[in-house]
């Protein structure tokens, strides 16, 4: 927190407490009925509050198949940002995802068993064509085995409190599906997550690693080019620019399809600088990963959100707060407090003023000088 000299004026941390990813109901505040969503589950967020815009059974466990992958990418980019990892590390494929890339009726690009290839293609592969094999070779070239990949991936969503969840493997297929290699649970098992949950990671992934939408938002990409082992990759994203079913503003983020988890989505987009973020969860259409219904659906989602919801900033970075926090011992009995950063929030397209409940919640009651700079001390709350 920052000391301004004599005023004592101190950074606040700025949030805003409203229908969030862990806790609220899931309502819309715009005067349009939501839409009715063809799936089994379905949620909307605003990215940068994770204010729920829409919502269907957002806490229901269901399968999410190759949605699973974004936790694969989640701790893939973290561990090239702890600098455990480089891109163009080699990766030496086992039998396991050898055999589980030569089946064509899966997602897959062929590996060659024993081959080397580097962190970025193999990574390239998963987010651009959801290659299963690929995410078996990263999983066990970052943990050493799956098994201790999906430990990692259960571990990480807790810590990202993603809520209820089963992990059984990396790729998000049936177990069954796994050539025999399977590690953790049944042969029927398969990884499930909530809605919510997925769009928590979905989230925290951009947030995170925003670097992710550079690959997720490649429509069509060859595999290792100009060799004999050249396979072209289009994104299963269809609605991505350039594809079939292309809308302005798509950039990531992941599909998944299996017989019990559906046609499964998970899509952002930004528009008129607002980014969203939806979930769907068993799409109830063709049970084809070539049916249109995931994004039909989600083009419903997106439509309501982008054309009456619009992020609005209700106070300036700066800017006074109205409550003070005492100090002891120090040269003033308190200090002023003051938004570290803009505080922004999500309100009805047609809102000009909102109406604002103002609530400091101080992590300290008292600060003992000297104040360091940049202490935080709370967050400033404004509902809407």
């Amino acid at each position: 927190m920052r000391i301004f000299s004599k005023l004592g004026v101190v950074f606040l941390a700025a949030t805003l407490a409203m229908s969030s990813l862990v806790h609220g109901p899931v309502t819309a505040d715009a005067a349009v009925a939501p839409p009715t969503v063809n799936a089994n589950a379905a949620i909307t967020i605003e990215e940068s509050t994770g204010k729920i815009l829409y919502g269907k059974n957002p806490d229901q466990l269901m399968g999410i198949a190759s949605m699973t992958k974004m936790m694969d990418e989640y701790l893939l980019l973290e561990a090239i940002g702890k600098g455990k990892l480089k891109w163009d590390d080699k990766v030496t494929i086992s039998d396991y995802a050898y055999e589980v890339s030569q089946d064509r009726a899966l997602s897959n690009v062929p590996l060659r068993r024993g081959e080397q290839y580097s962190v970025e293609e193999l990574y390239q592969a998963v987010a651009i064509y959801s290659a299963n094999g690929a995410a078996i070779a990263i999983a066990e070239k970052i943990a050493g085995s799956e098994a201790k990949f999906v430990d990692m991936m259960s571990k990480k969503a807790d810590e990202l409190k993603l809520g209820a969840h089963r992990f059984v493997n990396v790729s998000g297929l049936t177990n069954s599906d796994l050539k025999g290699h399977h590690q953790v649970g049944a042969i029927t098992d398969e990884n499930q997550m909530t809605a919510r949950g997925v769009a928590k990671l979905a989230q925290d992934l951009i947030q995170d690693y925003p670097e992710v939408l550079k690959t997720s938002s490649i429509a069509k990409k060859k595999f290792r080019e100009g060799t004999s082992d050249q396979i072209d990759m289009t994104n299963w994203n269809w609605l991505l620019p350039g594809l079939i079913y292309a809308r302005t503003g798509v950039d990531g983020l992941k599909t998944g399809t299996t017989d019990y988890a559906g046609q499964c989505l998970t899509a952002t987009a930004v528009q008129d600088g607002m980014r969203v973020i939806t979930v769907i969860m068993h799409a109830n259409g063709g049970t084809s990963a070539h049916d249109k219904t995931r994004f039909s659906e989600t083009n419903k989602m997106l439509d309501f959100a982008f054309n009456n919801f619009k992020v609005m900033e209700v106070r300036k970075a700066n800017a006074a707060v109205k409550d003070k926090i005492k100090v002891n011992k120090g040269k003033e009995d308190s200090v002023n407090l003051v938004t570290k950063d803009a505080v922004k929030t999500v309100v009805p397209k047609a809102t000009t003023k909102p109406k604002l409940d103002e609530k400091v919640a101080l992590d300290e009651k008292t600060l003992d000088a000297p104040v360091k700079k940049r202490h935080q001390s709370g967050h400033d709350g404004c509902p809407t």
